[in-house]
């Protein structure tokens, strides 16, 4: 399960199937030095996105591709 104080790294290397996601999103950049310094808060703010909104996203995401954690 991603949670939004999560690093952005640390869900890409976790869960590689939010990679599209996060991307279509509006957040390109995931593989920046920043992803491994900032949170998924902190990145979707940064973004102008609503982290509660995106976190519950991804985890859609993953519950589509049978992850639940």
């Amino acid at each position: 399960m991603i949670t939004k104080d999560m690093l952005i790294a640390d869900i890409v290397d976790k869960y590689p199937q939010v990679v599209q996601p996060l991307m279509l999103s509006g957040m390109g950049c995931i593989g920046c030095a920043i992803s491994h310094a900032e949170s998924l808060e902190e990145g979707a703010m940064a973004h102008g996105l609503d982290p509660d909104d995106l976190v519950s996203g991804l985890n859609e995401v993953l519950k589509a591709n049978g992850i639940e954690d």
